[in-house]
């Protein structure tokens, strides 16, 4: 008579290697859910980068420039600008700031929104004397894809609208 209790067998049974396929494939599945979790995340940080990162540092330099003045006007066009023609109340891509020099003259700076090709992008430039401005001479982002400016109960505010649609507004006023 054989001993049963000395069989050893070999292998494992298909019950065993069921369990251990769906344990396999649960562990897959929710590694993989967590992949994809991890990725719209990265997708969601990505898409704020320009809320987190660039607008802040374009406050900065606006507020300056905008803290700097003693008064602003704003206007449809760079060319009315200069000329000092049709200062709008309306919602425009043209601030002209007015600066006090320190020998008691007066400068003009012009923040302008340019929506052209490569060109696009926010832009700061120096009025000259004889109501000429040279090319834009600092470019302060080129991020956006539109700026407004308008006043609001005689506050300036900037309104940025982000390259992923999102809008952020900015308040300053002059000295």
């Amino acid at each position: 008579m054989k001993n049963f209790l000395l069989h050893t067998r070999k292998g494992f049974t298909l019950v065993e290697l069921s369990i251990a396929i769906m344990i396999g494939m649960a562990t897959g599945g929710m590694v993989l859910t967590l992949f994809n979790q991890q990725l719209a995340f990265l997708k969601l940080f990505r898409n704020q980068g320009f809320l987190t990162e660039e607008a802040p540092i374009i406050n900065n330099y606006v507020s300056r420039l905008i803290g700097r003045a003693d008064r602003f006007r704003l206007h449809a066009t760079k060319a009315e600008a200069l000329r000092g023609d049709n200062p709008t109340l309306l919602p425009s891509n043209v601030v002209v700031l007015n600066i006090c020099r320190p020998d008691g003259s007066f400068g003009a700076g012009i923040l302008e929104f340019v929506q052209e090709g490569a060109a696009k992008g926010l832009y700061y430039s120096i009025a000259n004397a004889d109501g000429s401005s040279p090319d834009p001479q600092w470019a302060i982002t080129k991020t956006p894809d539109d700026v407004d400016f308008q006043i609001n109960q005689g506050v300036l505010q900037m309104v940025l609208t982000g390259p992923n649609q999102e809008r952020i507004t900015y308040s300053g006023t002059t000295q």
